[in-house]
């Protein structure tokens, strides 16, 4: 099992920063200033220079894209969906939340906090619901094929 994790986590690791790479183009983008934006001012500020932020950030975001990777491997457990849905919701807001609040992408605030968790969590939720459709789709599919047989 410790081969497995550390084997997802080398591949999530590179996703990440692709990710993060990914959503820095999408937020300057968005913001419509013509100019990129890597990392949030504050946490240039805070870091010292936008070189070392942008450098902490990538591995931040590495380090969540191998935590995301390597909770994945809660779906291959023999436990109950339920059970299997918490522990990887848990693990991922373990990762991600305290990177949030590091690299600024969450309000230092209370409100900020629980802005940013529900925003965390419907996404979650979302992208569950979405396999979970589509895989009982595809059961009903195999489903149908034996059937037929």
């Amino acid at each position: 099992m410790k081969k497995a994790i550390l084997s997802r986590a080398l591949m999530g690791f590179p996703m990440g920063i692709a990710i993060g790479q990914c959503i820095s183009l999408l937020v300057s983008a968005l913001l419509g200033r013509g100019t990129f934006e890597a990392c949030v001012p504050s946490f240039v500020t805070a870091v010292g220079s936008e070189l070392s932020a942008v450098a902490l950030q990538t591995l931040l975001c590495g380090i969540l894209g191998a935590a995301s990777a390597a909770s994945s491997l809660v779906w291959t457990a023999d436990w109950s969906l339920l059970k299997r849905t918490v522990v990887n919701f848990l693990l991922l807001t373990g990762a991600m939340l305290p990177i949030a609040y590091v690299t600024g992408w969450m309000e230092h605030s209370v409100k900020g906090f629980l802005l940013y968790f529900a925003a965390f969590t419907l996404i979650f939720a979302l992208i569950w619901l979405v396999q979970y459709l589509a895989l009982k789709r595809r059961v009903k599919k195999l489903n149908e094929k034996v059937q037929g047989m």
